[in-house]
């Protein structure tokens, strides 16, 4: 998506439907404690990936995903209430590892500087 094409707007308007949504609205305990982290909408504004984080194991992230697909008639039925669109898109909820990744380089560097400490200087 090009920053400023129309794509880009609608998949920002989208996202910020989506998040408001899930943090007000969605009553599914899977959906808790994920994150938005963006989205991709196609040039002719039909599909959007949405992308999601969550830290927890596979397990909460496939339940996570369950929820939110669970949710996705409700979520596109409120954003059309709430937006101008002629056409929600369809949605489409992806695993963002990338907050698990972070953390994860955060603990190692952590520890690498935990045990670079400990190491007596000559």
């Amino acid at each position: 998506m090009l920053p400023g094409s129309r794509a880009s707007r609608v998949g920002d308007l989208v996202l910020r439907e989506i998040a408001d949504l899930v943090l007000k609205k969605l009553k599914d305990p899977r959906v808790k404690g994920i994150t938005l982290t963006g989205i991709d909408v196609s040039k002719d504004l039909r599909h959007a990936r949405v992308y999601f984080s969550l830290i927890g194991d596979e397990t909460q992230v496939l339940q996570a995903r369950a929820g939110l697909d669970s949710a996705k008639g409700f979520i596109k039925r409120e954003i059309g209430l709430q937006t101008e669109l002629r056409h929600v898109p369809e949605l489409m909820f992806k695993h963002d590892p990338s907050l698990d990744t972070g953390s994860r380089m955060e603990k190692l560097l952590q520890k690498i500087k935990e045990d670079d400490s400990q190491i007596p200087e000559e």
